[in-house]
């Protein structure tokens, strides 16, 4: 980490207007990748439709405002956490679901037997996408967005439903990136921060590990 850096051009900047640069600078990491992953999949998410969030973490609480923000689904939080589970409450989530035994049941009966219309793993845990697998309705869609497990997640045809889709949605678009702006300077998103000095960067990282940050860390140099 540094204090500055050098920017080759203006082209790989997006204004920000008048937001505070510690609330502005998540969104293009929190902010943009769950943008992009829901983006996606829009036209499913109608009147009627259903979607999971697992994982209530930095990316997570943005995705559950995002999908507020731009879609008409139901949106169900899942998470291990307590303390999580009340964040995603406070962004606007239709139910909080606690992550383990009975989760999956639980979100069968909260949609009716019917399963989630897009499910969006902010995890990646071989945990989080047998669950994913489990709630996601026939023909719905699912996004592992975390790469907790990486390169070896288990998928297969007879673990989801007939017609169900997978997809590994990756960032975003710089015009994605500005839509994501808007939205915030709309007051659409609220990314919860934790600041840090430069000094506390390695605190930064270990807290990171953990889990323990509520929302999103963010290094403020001087």
């Amino acid at each position: 980490m540094a204090e500055y850096m050098i920017v080759d051009s203006a082209r790989h900047l997006v204004p920000i207007g008048d937001l505070d640069p510690v609330a502005a600078v998540p969104l293009t990491d929190a902010g943009l990748t769950p943008y992009h992953a829901i983006s996606r999949v829009l036209p499913l998410l109608g009147p009627g439709s259903t979607a999971v969030v697992i994982g209530v973490g930095g990316l997570g609480h943005v995705g559950i405002q995002i999908l507020r923000a731009v879609s008409a689904a139901r949106v169900i939080a899942v998470d291990l956490d307590d303390d999580r589970l009340a964040l995603a409450r406070e962004v606007g989530a239709d139910a909080a679901v606690k992550s383990g035994a009975g989760a999956a049941d639980a979100i069968r009966e909260l949609t009716g037997g019917q399963g989630a219309t897009a499910v969006f793993d902010f995890v990646g845990a071989q945990t989080t996408i047998d669950m994913a697998q489990e709630v996601v309705a026939v023909d719905g869609h699912i996004s592992v967005v975390g790469i907790h497990t990486g390169a070896h997640a288990k998928v297969g045809f007879f673990m989801i439903p007939f017609g169900a889709s997978v997809v590994t949605p990756y960032w975003g678009t710089r015009s994605e990136l500005m839509e994501v702006v808007e939205l915030a300077r709309a007051g659409r998103l609220d990314i919860h921060t934790e600041t840090f000095t430069l000094d506390e960067g390695p605190t930064a990282y270990r807290r990171l590990r953990e889990g323990s940050i509520r929302g999103r860390g963010v290094v403020v140099p001087g």
